[in-house]
């Protein structure tokens, strides 16, 4: 009898939703959002595209599921979305969870442009805006005043601000163009060039960067205090 023995076959990981999504997450993570396609993910998994849609039926779903997913790692961040009936620190509290969805957000750029895309909150995305309106709520605010502020903090609410304009990634510049800013206003012109953001890292979009985000974050937070104070 020989005492050798066949080499087994190396077992690949079953073929499932979360892992369609978690793979195209990660695929997403590397090489941005418009190099996630079907054939690619399939590549990346191993499988034959059609495999796919026994678990997602369609690109768009896929979309759904990464950015739902994503909000899932920001429950894991923040400790839960489950939040106290009272909380005299809210302020602190909703700071703390905004920043934390931030800290996700860096970690996947692409997820504001997709959210921008989307008809429909997922489950975790509208459980983690539960939770904000929750937060808010447990330091007694009324629910017009959280309706206020949903609208005041906007894309803030989940970590990142949208933009108002498009700006170029260098410091280049077209001179031409500048000058005719320079003419037709001039204002902004002059803001532009004294303005700079120089943390690359910190950065969801020309002008979102860390400490645009926390100071327009306080101001906001500093004015529901206000007039939650004064109600």
């Amino acid at each position: 009898m020989s005492s050798t023995t066949e080499p087994k076959a190396e077992r690949r990981a079953p073929l499932t939703r979360d892992r369609v999504l978690r793979t195209a997450v990660e695929l997403a993570d590397d090489a941005g959002i418009d190099a996630l396609t079907i054939r690619r993910l399939a590549e990346q998994l191993g499988v034959e595209p059609m495999s796919i849609y026994y678990h997602v039926p369609n690109k768009e779903a896929i979309l759904d599921g990464i950015v739902d997913l994503v909000f899932q790692e920001i429950e894991e961040a923040v400790g839960g979305f489950t939040v106290p009936e009272t909380d005299a620190a809210w302020r602190a509290t909703l700071r703390t969870q905004i920043l934390s969805a931030r800290e996700v957000m860096l970690r996947h750029p692409w997820v504001p442009g997709v959210m921008d895309t989307r008809a429909e909150l997922g489950l975790n995305t509208a459980r983690y805006v539960d939770s904000v309106v929750g937060t808010l709520r447990s330091g007694g605010l009324s629910y017009d005043l959280i309706h206020h502020a949903m609208h005041a903090l906007g894309s803030r609410a989940y970590g990142f601000s949208q933009e108002l304009g498009e700006g170029k990634d260098d410091d280049s510049g077209d001179s031409a163009a500048m000058e005719q800013m320079a003419v037709h206003v001039p204002h902004l012109a002059e803001m532009l060039s004294v303005v700079r953001h120089d943390d690359p890292d910190s950065t969801l979009g020309w002008c979102d960067d860390q400490f645009e985000f926390e100071f327009g974050l306080d101001i906001i937070l500093d004015g529901l205090e206000r007039h939650h104070t004064r109600g």
